[in-house]
């Protein structure tokens, strides 16, 4: 995001003198421009100018040679004997590019320098150091450490530097910077001009816009460098590029170092000094928001060509990396090797490598241009490349702004590295103005809900550059070149509703319409999410990209409709290019690194989303951008969108009850998590019946069980995890889990409302039943098998709860036999039952036992 610093700020508007970054930001907020961060320099205490008296080269045993200095810095050198600060301090500095009378930047003790670096009078070879001498590096204003700062050399005079002078103020060090949070359809405030007019808007302050062209700049000039745009049918009908300035300018000490001042607010901006020539353009670009781009005119050949790129051809941008071209990216070229031939940058984005400025240029190509937002957009997400410029464009840039910038850089550059400005100029503009927008203005009293005036709304549009022509009724309202995001009447009462103020729209609670609340899908969602928490797990939320590793680790088989995953082109890491077909496999990844944190008693579940592709369904079609896609268009894509359930899952591992005093700790088990199971089903309101399973990855094939509704529809699945598993993920030994799709739950429970069923004020009788089955019968069907009689007994349906008590096998039973004790509670809700009521279900449960599993009566 942009960073404003205060005094550059200041050269395009009016601003108090005492103006702080926060008060700044305040001012700001109220245009709709909010505050990211406060920087300052991270310097703080005595810093201030020497001047260099003595220099004393001492080597020292280490083969090092430091310089026994005495730097004089005024009214803060040490006091001689009348009590005057005459005597100059002395300093123990290594470096050894400045000498005597050098004026140089000195710390004095109680200074803090970045890091932070506390500076104190210290003894170090054989001297008391008193301060130290610093370099660019040391103070944070950019990476170079060549050495000490002369500060001759930066260009300030000694009418400036007298020994005590304030090095803060004199460097920039004491200016604060407000970095601010733009938002894409304010593109104009990546600059100073943009910023400068926001507060303008806000405070009323007087504003002078530096983007206006002069007479001198826009008089009639003799062409200059061959510049060719070829026609270009673009993207959506928009020309990629629809104006093109070339410059040319002699003689310039281009590689040499930018002013002072200059490299202090391009880094206080965030940049990095470079060159001459390179700081003049991102100036330029800093202060107006017009990206620019200077070329080394040796080695160019006329004419520049802008056009597109031809497939398979490559550049080496200034990154040093080799891109393959795209036939949507626009290019500059120039013609070594015939007409367009050599490709010098991607416009808009980043430069190439073949015409940067060197340590030999002297000659230079200044281009300012105005690029097709979409084209450069494109372009910058296709490379993954993403620059200062890049994020200027694709925002939108004004049109009118490549000649006055292109005048602005010629200027500095001639103003500090000498040469001449060629009289010839290259201007391609094919730009047409922006249609005016036919505007009500009521409308912005209808949409805001404040009773806005019409002089209120046309004072507004004027303020913000429009040209308002109010002759009838529906006004038609030219917008300022420097906002392309104003198309429609809505983008100007959002205008209207911002520098009017936000804070006088009124806050006005609508009033809730009737019937209107959460879907029961979305209350039994929530009621789960309650329900597993009340039963002591914890919610978790993980992302939905999965890699194979993660599907090897669950040790799912080669052909298991979960390896059918849909792939992203675009995937957030390369080793996680699927989106997920199960829930478990990324809720036990977050359980692995609990457990790897040292957690080993866990609990969690996680509610989500999982993408199971149709195998035999037909790809998303490739849909064009900037336009409304047909009805059939958007029912291909609708129909190649995967199917995407809910799913809820849990993972239990280590501890259920931590062991206490006088008790043992309990160990999760498969009871847990069917017994979380049964809460689900009973939340949603649906029966779920556990059969064994003793195939389905990732659990143990003799502990796990499927999950099915009365449909027979299987939901899910529950039980231990299989040991290799366990061992593939570090998890404790016999961990459990289970995994249900709650959108087929919902489908199963059906839309019915639940209907209270009174409740019986006759007293219950206990009846209990122990079955002999054979050892392999599931205890599930023998279950069922007891329901199903007590509901058709001779005494009616009076079963209110059965539950299994007791499993007993031994020789009262008999070898390959088991005993299965349930415990029945029956309850009329006409009458009190009797011992022959009780009997008779007795004995229908076990006739119906009989009749379905073979079971007796145990003896």
């Amino acid at each position: 995001m942009p960073r404003v610093p205060l005094t550059w700020l200041a050269e395009h508007v009016d601003v108090p003198t005492d103006l702080t970054a926060e008060q700044l930001a305040a001012d700001l907020v109220r245009v709709g421009l909010e505050e990211e961060a406060i920087h300052t320099s991270g310097v703080t205490g005595p810093l201030v100018v020497g001047q260099v008296v003595e220099l004393t080269p001492e080597p020292q045993k280490n083969g090092k040679t430091i310089n026994w200095c005495r730097v004089d810095v005024g009214g803060h050198n040490d006091l001689d004997d009348a009590g005057d600060p005459t005597v100059p301090r002395g300093i123990v500095c290594g470096a050894h590019n400045f000498g005597v009378g050098d004026r140089v930047v000195v710390a004095l003790p109680g200074a803090v320098l970045p890091g932070p670096f506390p500076i104190a009078a210290r003894k170090t070879y054989g001297h008391v150091s008193d301060g130290m001498i610093c370099s660019a590096r040391e103070l944070g204003l950019g990476e170079d450490h060549a050495g000490i700062i002369v500060l001759s050399r930066l260009g300030y005079g000694e009418d400036v530097t007298e020994p005590g002078t304030d090095a803060l103020r004199l460097l920039g060090l004491a200016d604060e910077v407000l970095e601010i949070n733009v938002t894409p359809d304010r593109g104009y405030c990546f600059s100073m001009r943009g910023v400068a007019r926001e507060y303008a808007h806000s405070t009323g302050a007087r504003f002078t816009d530096a983007g206006l062209a002069t007479d001198d700049v826009l008089r009639e000039r003799p062409a200059g460098f061959g510049v060719e745009v070829d026609d270009d049918e673009g993207i959506h009908g928009v020309p990629g590029c629809d104006r093109f300035v070339a410059q040319v300018v002699r003689g310039v000490r281009a590689s040499g170092p930018s002013p002072a001042w200059m490299q202090r607010r391009l880094t206080q901006a965030g940049m990095r000094p470079i060159s001459l020539a390179v700081d003049v353009t991102n100036y330029v670009m800093l202060d107006l928001g017009q990206p620019m781009h200077a070329y080394d005119l040796g080695t160019l050949t006329a004419p520049v060509v802008v056009r597109r790129a031809r497939a398979g051809e490559r550049v080496t941008t200034l990154d040093d990396v080799e891109r393959t071209l795209d036939p949507q990216d626009l290019l500059i070229t120039d013609s070594t090797g015939g007409r367009g031939a050599r490709v010098l940058g991607i416009a808009g984005v980043m430069g190439g490598a073949d015409s940067e400025v060197g340590a030999a240029t002297t000659d230079l190509l200044l281009e300012a241009a105005h690029f097709d937002p979409v084209t450069v957009a494109r372009s910058s997400r296709r490379h993954r490349l993403t620059s200062e410029a890049s994020k200027r464009f694709e925002r939108g840039v004004d049109p009118r702004l490549p000649r006055v910038a292109v005048a602005r850089a010629a200027a500095l550059l001639v103003e500090h590295g000498g040469g001449t400005v060629d009289d010839a100029l290259t201007d391609v503009d094919t730009t047409v103005a922006p249609p005016p927008v036919a505007f009500d203005p009521a409308q912005a009293a209808r949409l805001v809900g404040v009773p806005y005036t019409d002089d209120e709304v046309r004072a507004t549009l004027t303020e913000i550059g429009c040209e308002v022509d109010d002759a009838d009724a529906t006004w038609q309202v030219r917008v300022p070149t420097w906002r392309p995001d104003l198309t429609a009447g809505v983008d100007l009462v959002e205008e209207v509703a911002r520098l009017r103020g936000y804070d006088a729209i009124p806050s006005i609670v609508p009033p809730a319409p009737s019937g209107r609340g959460l879907t029961r899908g979305q209350r039994v969602r929530r009621a789960v999410a309650d329900t597993l928490a009340g039963g002591g797990l914890v919610e978790v939320l993980s992302y939905p990209f999965v890699g194979t590793d993660q599907l090897d680790a669950l040790g799912l088989p080669a052909d298991d409709e979960r390896r059918r995953a849909v792939r992203l082109v675009n995937p957030l890491t390369d080793g996680q290019p699927l989106m997920r077909t199960d829930l478990l496999v990324t809720l036990l990844d977050t359980a692995r690194r609990n457990v790897a944190r040292g957690n080993a008693d866990v609990g969690l579940f996680e509610m989500g989303l999982v993408t199971r592709p149709d195998a035999g369904a037909a790809p998303a079609p490739r849909l064009p951008g900037g336009v409304r896609p047909s009805d059939d268009q958007l029912a291909a894509l609708a129909a190649a969108v995967p199917a995407q359930p809910l799913h809820v899952a849990a993972v239990l591992t280590g501890l259920a009850e931590p062991a206490g005093p006088g008790r043992a700790g309990r160990r999760a088990d498969v009871e847990d998590v069917l017994a979380h199971v049964r809460r689900v089903a009973q939340v949603v309101g649906v029966d779920v019946t556990s059969t064994a399973d003793p195939e389905r990855a990732p659990f143990h094939p003799g502990r796990c069980a499927r999950l099915t509704v009365p449909s027979g529809v299987v939901v899910g699945h529950a039980g231990e995890l299989h040991p290799k598993v366990v061992a593939a993920l570090d998890l404790p030994a016999r961990a459990v889990a289970f995994e249900l799709d709650l959108t087929a739950l919902l489908a199963a429970a059906g839309d019915e409302p639940v209907t209270a069923v009174p409740v019986s004020t006759f007293p219950v009788a206990k009846e209990d039943v122990a079955l002999v089955v054979a050892a392999d019968v599931p205890a599930a069907d023998v279950l069922a098998a007891v329901r199903a009689g007590a509901a058709g007994s001779p005494a009616g349906d009076v079963l209110e709860d059965v539950h299994l008590f007791d499993v007993y096998t031994g020789d009262q039973v008999g070898p390959g036999r088991k005993s299965l004790a349930f415990a029945l509670r029956l309850r009329a809700a006409d009458r009190t039952l009797t011992a022959a009521d009780a009997a008779a279900v007795r004995d229908a449960v076990v006739a119906e036992a009989h009749a379905r599993v073979g079971a007796t009566l145990r003896a």
